[in-house]
């Protein structure tokens, strides 16, 4: 079992809402503060003021940002771009969402320069890399494959899903990802978690981080077990 004072380091406390205000993020990181959250998860645009705002705070939360999100489609320079920007802006992690349809093409040398050279940018500035691969869309045999694939980039994480598909995470996708990629890298499980039950099946599926909107709740709820 995972006390709660454990599941809240789990946690990367995500607001990714295209409508998100100023407000909303700083509110998001009083929640990352107050309850010992690991990191908040912000779109690009959102990198800046939440570092800055953190920093204020003398708070030791990470801040992560998302590339390529939410579809995966968009070319390895555009990405490595918006990694880069990113990175200047503040962000320690960065979850990249892989290219679902070049994997489906079975076009494997692309798939994994894609994610190694966002890898390469983020590793230079000693930033750690989650890559999605939106498992809704795969099968178990690209499920599999996109875990190699990102492993043999050098990634630091795979995750389970934008939160913006058609699902989100299972703990069968969370033990067939970690039982792919070994005890030495990580495992997010994001996308449509929003209990404290939900969370600690995940984490004992295997995962070692949750993305999630419903942080607070998953914490409170880890105070009253």
């Amino acid at each position: 079992m995972v006390d709660s004072i454990d599941i809240s380091r789990y946690i990367d406390h995500t607001n990714l809402k295209p409508y998100a205000t100023k407000e909303d993020i700083m509110k998001l990181c009083n929640e990352a503060v107050e309850y010992n959250f690991y990191a908040v998860c912000v779109n690009p645009y959102r990198v800046k003021l939440a570092k800055d705002y953190l920093r204020e705070k003398n708070a030791q939360i990470k801040v992560a940002s998302v590339i390529g999100f939410p579809l995966g489609a968009t070319p390895t320079e555009v990405k490595v771009f918006e990694a880069k920007k990113a990175l200047e802006d503040g962000a320690d992690e960065l979850d990249m969402v892989i290219n679902i349809g070049a994997l489906k093409d079975k076009d494997y040398d692309y798939v994994r320069k894609d994610i190694a050279e966002v890898v390469k940018v983020a590793h230079e500035r000693g930033a750690k890399v989650k890559v999605i691969i939106e498992t809704c869309y795969l099968t178990e045999e690209e499920k599999v494959k996109a875990c190699e694939l990102a492993k043999e980039a050098g990634a630091d994480f795979v995750k389970t899903s934008t939160g913006f598909g058609t699902g989100g995470a299972t703990v069968e996708d969370v033990r067939l990802m970690r039982k792919v990629v070994g005890p030495e890298m990580g495992v997010k499980a994001a996308g449509g978690i929003r209990t404290y039950e939900q969370a600690l099946a995940m984490i004992e599926a295997g995962a070692t981080r949750i993305g999630t909107s419903s942080g607070v709740k998953i914490a409170e709820g880890a105070r009253n077990e």
